[in-house]
Formats: structure tokens, sequence, C-alpha cells
């Protein structure tokens, strides 16, 4: 009984601090302490709360995330999203509803820069509403599309949410990378269908026929940034590099694109760029901070024992486990923003890992895509927000633009839980596993 009454605790406090908008880092540190000070849990020591919180934030691997943000804003600047629509134009602009393929690969190519579903959405997002609603789209056509391609960037590598999630889990990134790769192209595939078959039912635009000379002088233009991801990806897997030391070279490779290629980035803007990417990292990294904090009082006081004999309790299938899961991530990613999720539960949830069957690999991917899905599900997914703002679409429209897509993701989702070759077999096949 004083374990399900500290259980409700640490979650009621996390929670309530966190609804009445204390910062995630924050409510969870207050929560640590508040259970601290009350009768119920291990007692207040000051010494391990200064070592817990100094260790959290000095992990290696964290590196990799000013890295790829740096990387991500340094690519939105050079003037590569023009060429990589314009090239995404021509390659499948032709067809009918073209533009809404074209939304599609554009999503998958940016998500090999930015790493953030957000950043695709307000990065590219108004540029391809208005490409398409230009062209003779509906707005409410052009919106959803553009919100749901927006989704794919969390899961292909980069990833901002893996990298979260590999801390966290003291799991390997580039792993998690690799692993992103069959569902995000899974997600993609699904979209493209979905938008294939609106354009068919709903007479959606057709582009002109193709010009292979435009095409060609298009992909050239777009080429230094397309390979980007992949030296991300095939650095990682020739084992040139670690996922850590790859958003470095990502960087490196940015900056040379924008100032020797593109010629559009001057000392004013890396300034920028590096004064927006440090204030970024600080309070990331004091978040990770509180989350190792967090996750060491969760530990001591036994929850975890807790949460994985409830669970056993339930069912002693891993499946079953992962179904139930992967909907309670569902619902928390509708009113809570995905790496608040992920700070909350992965710390209660890893050390279950072994008892419940379930591989941390898998069901890092799984997470993460079921955290994506509630960035555009109502009431509060982050991209409804974001596309409300940077288009003329009323927030009410951007719902409702989205349900053609929730079904299609869902079902990718579900593929994702029941077969997990689609997540480990890549990996297992460069010898990461």
């Amino acid at each position: 009984m004083a374990d399900i009454v500290l259980l409700a605790a640490f979650i009621g406090l996390l929670m309530a601090l966190y609804a009445v908008g204390v910062p995630a880092g924050y409510s969870l540190g207050l929560t640590v302490l508040l259970i601290m000070l009350l009768p119920l849990g291990p007692p207040l020591n000051l010494t391990v709360i200064t070592q817990r919180f100094w260790a959290g934030m000095t992990s290696w691997v964290l590196l990799a995330v000013p890295f790829f943000l740096m990387a991500g804003r340094v690519m939105n600047i050079t003037g590569i999203t023009d060429d990589m629509f314009n090239f995404a134009t021509e390659l499948v602009g032709p067809l009918r509803g073209g533009l809404a393929q074209v939304n599609v690969v554009v999503s998958l190519i940016f998500s090999g820069m930015s790493g953030s579903a957000v950043a695709d959405a307000a990065g590219i997002g108004s540029v391809e509403y208005e490409a398409m609603t230009s062209n003779g789209y509906e707005g409410d056509d052009a919106v959803g599309i553009t919100g749901a391609s927006a989704i794919i960037g969390p899961i292909i590598p980069p990833s901002i949410p893996i990298v979260v999630y590999a801390v966290l889990a003291e799991q390997s990134i580039g792993t998690l990378f690799i692993a992103g790769i069959v569902p995000g192209l899974l997600m993609a595939l699904a979209m493209s269908v979905t938008a294939y078959y609106l354009a068919r039912r709903d007479g959606w635009p057709k582009g002109d026929g193709y010009d292979l000379s435009a095409l060609f002088e298009s992909f050239l233009r777009a080429a230094p940034g397309l390979v980007t991801p992949v030296i991300i990806i095939g650095g990682i897997l020739g084992g040139i590099f670690t996922a850590t030391e790859a958003a470095l070279v990502a960087v490196v490779y940015a900056i040379a694109l924008g100032v020797l290629y593109y010629r559009s980035i001057g000392l004013d803007d890396l300034y920028q760029v590096s004064k927006d990417t440090f204030e970024d990292t600080v309070s990331i990294v004091v978040i990770f901070g509180f989350a190792n904090l967090y996750a060491y009082w969760l530990t001591l006081a036994g929850i975890p024992d807790l949460i994985g004999n409830t669970l056993v309790s339930i069912s002693a299938s891993p499946l079953v486990t992962m179904l139930l899961l992967t909907g309670i991530f569902l619902v928390l990613g509708t009113f809570m923003e995905g790496t608040a999720v992920l700070l909350i539960m992965v710390p209660m949830l890893v050390p279950l890992y072994p008892e419940l069957g379930i591989d941390p690999i898998q069901f890092g991917i799984v997470m993460v895509v079921a955290l994506m899905y509630g960035l555009i599900t109502p009431p509060f997914g982050l991209i409804l927000f974001v596309l409300e703002r940077v288009t003329d679409e009323s927030l009410d429209d951007v719902m409702r633009s989205m349900v053609p897509y929730y079904l299609p993701l869902a079902l990718v989702l579900l593929l994702v839980v029941l077969f997990p070759r689609l997540t480990l077999a890549v990996p297992r096949a460069f010898g990461l596993l």
C-alpha cells in the first residue's frame, strides 16, 4: 500500500506541476525534492542530489544534441530548402496530386537534416503550403499533408527525440538511428499512398509532364544538400564515426556548404545560430540533470518494480505489454510534449525491460513513433499550432485536415509493434546488434 501511495505521489505531483505550466525539467526536480520532504519517500540528501544532477549533465553522448540542433539551423539558412523543393517538384510533381507527393519527399529529405518534426513544419511548412494553394489545392488539403509528413523528421536519422531516449535508456544512438530507417520509410509510404488516394478521389491538380533536363539540373543543384543524410548514416554504418561524432561532422559540412556552395552564410549568421544553439543546449542539459536525479530516486523508492509487477499481473506476454504501453504513449502524446513524456516515462520503464521481455531498441522506436503521432493529434498537438501560425488556416481547419492520415499512421505504428524485424533487421545486418 505504501508503494502505491508513493507511486501516486511521484506521478501526481509531477503531473500537477506540469499542468500548471512548470517546465518539464523543473517539474522533475521539484517532484523529487517534495517527495524527499514528505515522510513517504527516501530522506533528503543534498550530496546525492548534487552528484546525480551533475552526472546527468555530463554524459558524452549528450554532445550530439547541440551539434544536430546547430546543423539543422545552419541548413535552414543556406537556401537548401528551395533546392530540395525544386528537385522534389521535378521528381514527383507531374503525378496526380503531385505537390502532395512533393510534400512527402521534401519532408523525408529534410528529416535527414533537422531531426525535428516541429522544425520541419515551421521551416518548410509555409513553403509547401503556399506552393500547393497557389497551384489549385484547397487549403485544408495542403495543410493536412504538410502536418502529417512533418512527423517523419524524428524517425529518420538524425533525430533529437531518439537521442533523448538513447541517453535516458543508455542505448546506442547510432543503433537507434539505423533502427528508425525502415519505420520512417513506411510512414512516408503510408502518407504517399493516402495522398494518392485522396488525389484520385477529390480530383487534385496534376502537374505538367516530365522535363528530364530540368529534373537533372534540379538534382545537381540539390545534390550537395542531399548528401548530408548519406554522410551521417553512411559514416555510422561504416564505423567511420559514432553518432555523436556524426553530429559534429554534420555541423562542419553544413557550414562548409553554406559558405562555399550557397555563399549565403556570414559571420553574423554563424554567431546567431551559435547563440541560439547555446541557449537551447543549456536548457536541455539542465533538463537531463533533473531527469537523472528523478530516475535515481524512482529506482531507490522501488517504483519500477511496482510498475513491473503490475504489468506482469495484467499479462505475461511481451506483445500485450508492448501494445498496452503503446496505448499509454499515444494518450500521453495528445496532451504532453514528446520530450516531456520521454523524460518522465523512460526512467520508470528502462529497469523493467528484461523482466517484461522488451527489446530496448525496438521499444525506443515504438515510443518515438507513438509520441510523434501525438504532435498532430488534438487537443495539444504542437504541429497543429505551428501550422495555424505559418498558414492561413484556422486551428479547427488544421485539426480536421489531419483526419485522413490518422489511420495509415496508426497502421504503421501497429506494424512496428507486431513485427520487431522492421526496426531490428537493418541494425543486425550491419552488426550493430
